[in-house]
């Protein structure tokens, strides 16, 4: 089948997710290896957003592949209610890998079913029905987590109506004047105006936000807040579904700041190497709190999901792996700064390790559309985000070799002068 054929036939028969910054068509895809796929006429992209953050190794990894081909030949489906080795294997990674005392996990199909279930466990826990969320979040598309989302347009609009006890506080954004202070105070305005806390279950919250635009959270900030919480008999929910699995440089971007522990993790994306795969993790003392059948699923854990994922896992806690994604992350950031040193509409590099992004000074996607386009023109797959649009984001599998890197940021450069 031909590119144009594939195009023709997702057209007619599929209902596709456009893009609110760029309308285009979808890319027809054969292959894909590293951090290149090719189109059935073998024409080559250089994949800047690791597929929405899910091959945060790459594409075609061999490790993950043969993972893959030989749980397939001896088990490729048991329903989540049987034990399998891949699973049990699964989960004892995960207990060694999560900060604090998170031993025990629940596996989900994708990020947003396991934001919901994360919600649910911390409702049971606690017997309280509220839930905290922020500004500029993104948490998933189901009712609960579309609710838990902070941006309308395209993820809410027309999908009413929403889920009650949903609260929402400011988070820390330096380049548009939230300061850590801002935002706290704005957290203990919600308490006194809005939700009594001791009706609140829990407060989800992304280290480092994605859809949002990037944004960063001070560890400051992250100490004050789980402080609030302690005091308050909260929850603290650790969303690390876009930041998670290396992207910043450490496994999780929760352990850039010391002194700071969730009570529940969530995981997803690239936990999967690009298998369907999320998890919520946590403590015993809090997962048994939910009763027999409360939580399930048809295909949550599936034995492939698992061995992949194992061997995504073993490949990123590997210390020599991390060193390399932080040296990345710098490489990343100095040459951003010098773009945008070139480029006056840009108005912030920001990110941690190798979770990058650009803000536009300009509050309309129009710009970011633009350089979209024209990377895309070039055979460049970037992505915007931000409340307004007005975001770039940078996010190269983390084995991207140097002269890679080299070829992706000179294509980039091409494009900002082009669009802005």
């Amino acid at each position: 089948m031909t590119g144009q054929e594939m195009v023709a036939l997702s057209r007619q028969h599929s209902l596709y997710e456009w893009s609110a910054q760029a309308h285009v068509d979808p890319i027809p895809v054969a292959k894909a290896k590293g951090i290149y796929f090719w189109t059935p006429e073998g024409k080559r992209f250089i994949d800047f957003n690791s597929q929405l953050m899910c091959v945060n190794i790459g594409h075609g990894d061999e490790r993950v592949i043969k993972a893959i081909q030989d749980q397939a030949a001896s088990l490729a489906y048991a329903n989540p209610f049987m034990a399998t080795e891949a699973r049990a294997r699964l989960g004892q990674k995960l207990a060694s890998i999560c900060p604090g005392d998170i031993d025990v996990f629940f596996f989900t199909n994708g990020g947003a079913e396991a934001n919901e279930n994360a919600v649910k466990i911390a409702r049971s826990a606690t017997g309280r029905p509220a839930v905290v969320v922020f500004d500029n979040a993104f948490h998933g598309r189901t009712l609960l987590t579309m609710t838990m989302t902070a941006k309308v347009k395209p993820y809410k609009a027309g999908f009413g109506p929403f889920a009650p006890e949903v609260y929402r506080a400011p988070v820390p954004n330096p380049y548009r004047g939230v300061t850590t202070e801002a935002a706290i105070a704005g957290l203990k305005q919600l308490f006194k105006a809005e939700v009594d806390p001791a009706s609140v279950a829990c407060v989800v919250l992304e280290p480092v936000q994605g859809e949002g635009g990037f944004l960063t959270m001070p560890t400051d900030y992250l100490l004050r807040l789980t402080e609030i919480c302690r005091e308050n008999g909260i929850l603290f929910v650790d969303d690390e579904v876009q930041s998670g699995v290396g992207r910043t440089g450490k496994m999780w971007a929760i352990e850039h700041n010391e002194g700071v522990a969730p009570d529940l993790l969530v995981s997803g994306k690239s936990i999967g190497g690009g298998l369907p795969l999320a998890a919520v993790t946590g403590p015993a003392s809090i997962m048994d709190s939910v009763p027999a059948g409360g939580l399930g699923g048809t295909f949550g854990g599936n034995p492939l999901s698992c061995a992949a994922a194992v061997a995504v896992l073993d490949a990123v806690a590997d210390p020599e792996f991390l060193a390399q994604a932080t040296a990345l992350g710098a490489r990343m950031r100095a040459r951003l700064e010098q773009l945008a040193a070139k480029h006056p509409p840009i108005g912030e590099v920001r990110g941690l390790g190798p979770m990058l992004a650009f803000e536009l000074a300009e509050q309309s996607p129009d710009q970011a559309a633009a350089i979209v386009a024209a990377a895309f023109e070039r055979n460049l797959l970037l992505l915007a985000c931000g409340m307004y649009g007005n975001v770039i984001r940078l996010l190269a599998p983390l084995t991207i070799e140097q002269e890679e890197l080299d070829e992706g940021l000179s294509v980039l450069e091409d494009a900002l002068a082009v669009a802005l």
